[in-house]
């Protein structure tokens, strides 16, 4: 990409081969991990390097099926990799984490191309749509670059309309930033911070709102909570969607995957009690 200086320091794709990653599952499992989560700088080229070359839907087929008291949980992902094939070999495993962040960076074709991103919002709301196809309600997250060099105010507001396209349950939102060295840090057209601040707040003031509308499905459902820690008075942790949860309780729920009666959805959180 145009803006990322990590390709310069990255080097080659290195993929761990299936049977080091299950025996390492495996490992971790036996040591009580409940949850982990796959990644690396560019985990959709996994295998690529491997022979016979292998795909990250292959490694999930066999993470999933050889270790199904694991939930598995995928890190940041090219948009790409959501097709047909991948929905439809892993939407039968209950241990897949219903969870999918895709990178975006913007929501304007014009702005992707001088990202230099390999794909459009044509192909990326496919991705979503797939995604809610094959899943129920999945939590799709993306992050979002807004200021970039040259983005005009009728290109920002392309990128908004797209993003309440979308529906994403959370987002992160960043002013771009030069990195020394990369290409679009020698651009003539750069935007002032002030715009950029100004253009980050509308972004988030989108995202709550879509945040909000997401959390508000939850209220009077069961899901499934992987506690991770206590604090102010209440337990803390995840949904297989990587929604926060807290209840309140005696118990020491560190590490514990309990059920939990959500009650509420207040200030990004969902407030529930033990089922």
């Amino acid at each position: 990409c145009s803006y990322c200086i990590i390709p310069y320091a990255r080097g080659r794709v290195r993929s761990l081969p299936v049977e080091q990653a299950i025996e390492q599952t495996a490992r971790l499992a036996d040591a009580g991990v409940h949850e982990i989560v796959l990644t690396g700088i560019e985990i959709a080229s996994y295998g690529r390097d491997l022979a016979p070359r292998l795909t990250l839907t292959d490694l999930l087929e066999q993470l999933l099926g050889a270790l199904p008291d694991i939930r598995f949980r995928l890190g940041s992902l090219d948009p790409r990799i959501i097709d047909e094939t991948f929905c439809e070999r892993l939407r039968g495993f209950d241990n897949l984490a219903l969870h999918f962040h895709l990178s975006m960076q913007s929501g304007c074709d014009t702005v992707l191309q001088r990202m230099n991103r390999k794909y459009d919002t044509a192909r990326y709301y496919e991705s979503v749509r797939l995604l809610n196809q094959y899943f129920h309600c999945p939590a799709v997250t993306t992050d979002l670059i807004v200021g970039f060099p040259g983005e005009t105010e009728e290109e920002f507001v392309q990128t908004l309309d797209f993003i309440q396209k979308c529906a994403f349950s959370s987002m992160h939102i960043f002013p771009y930033s030069k990195r020394p060295g990369t290409p679009a840090a020698q651009r003539p057209d750069q935007i002032l911070n002030q715009v950029k601040e100004e253009r980050a707040h509308r972004a988030a003031a989108v995202a709550e709102a879509m945040e909000q509308r997401y959390l508000s499905r939850w209220p009077g459902e069961t899901v499934s909570v992987l506690f991770e820690e206590q604090r102010d008075g209440a337990w803390h942790g995840y949904t297989t969607r990587y929604v926060p949860v807290c209840v309140k309780s005696a118990e020491n729920l560190h590490n514990c995957l309990r059920d939990v009666h959500i009650l509420s959805a207040e200030h990004g959180t969902l407030r529930g009690e033990l089922a």
